[in-house]
């Protein structure tokens, strides 16, 4: 089955050059112009990974980023010509997955959504007797990549939740976020171990009642991060 890519950006030359390009590697890719249409077409089909620009018109691409993931979790790589370190972080914290600057080499842009959509078929060819995680209150079905607190269900960003995969998989094992960086992201990533704090505190905002006093997902000062439950 060809893969399935939703290309958003209001600049149409870009669009087409990256239509054209990734149409050579037999995927399927539809467009959008702005974010309002961005976001329809993502609630009526299914997409494999999502390049998402940040100036838009109509709804920008953080607002679309922060829309989507109230329903989905499909990968966002973030393309803009907003460069500084604060857009970067900014993006991740609204839900993307990458963040690649304009102008940008379009054979590092295959190799980005490439690589990410390796990382999700890996996740889901975990073999069955594998599939869920339990610790207390929490579980996660990691062939359905979703994750519950009791009953409830809470969304969780691709990378949020194969950070917490890994921690949970290896409890009271302290990663480092170099550690972190180069299995989640992988060891070509550009970006820098900020990028892991960012993901950590979404990740305890989502799944901490309190994120400031946390019961699973702890730090090592000056070490890393590691899992550990400690509900009472």
């Amino acid at each position: 089955m060809p893969r399935k890519v939703l290309v958003v950006d209001d600049e149409k030359l870009i669009v087409k050059g990256i239509k054209f390009s990734l149409e050579q590697d037999e995927m399927e890719v539809d467009c959008a112009y702005d974010g309002e249409e961005a976001l329809s077409m993502l609630r009526e089909k299914e997409y494999d990974i999502v390049l998402l620009d940040l100036m838009l018109p109509k709804i920008g691409g953080y607002e679309v980023c922060q829309q989507l993931r109230e329903f989905s979790q499909v990968p966002v790589i973030m393309l803009t010509a907003k460069g500084d370190d604060m857009d970067k972080i900014l993006g991740l914290e609204y839900g993307a997955d990458d963040y690649i600057t304009k102008p940008f080499n379009i054979l590092e842009v295959k190799a980005r959504i490439k690589a990410i959509l390796r990382r999700t078929e890996r996740a889901k060819d975990v073999p069955d007797d594998s599939s869920r995680i339990v610790s207390g209150r929490i579980s996660l079905d990691t062939a359905g990549r979703r994750t519950f607190i009791g009953d409830r269900e809470i969304p969780l960003t691709s990378k949020e939740f194969e950070v917490l995969e890994i921690l949970m998989r290896n409890p009271d094992r302290v990663y480092t976020r170099e550690n972190l960086m180069n299995i989640v992201w992988g060891t070509d990533y550009p970006g820098d171990v900020r990028t892991v704090d960012v993901h950590i505190r979404r990740l305890r905002e989502k799944i901490e009642a309190d994120s400031g006093n946390p019961l699973y997902v702890h730090t090592k000062w000056g070490v890393g991060y590691y899992f550990l439950n400690k509900e009472k």
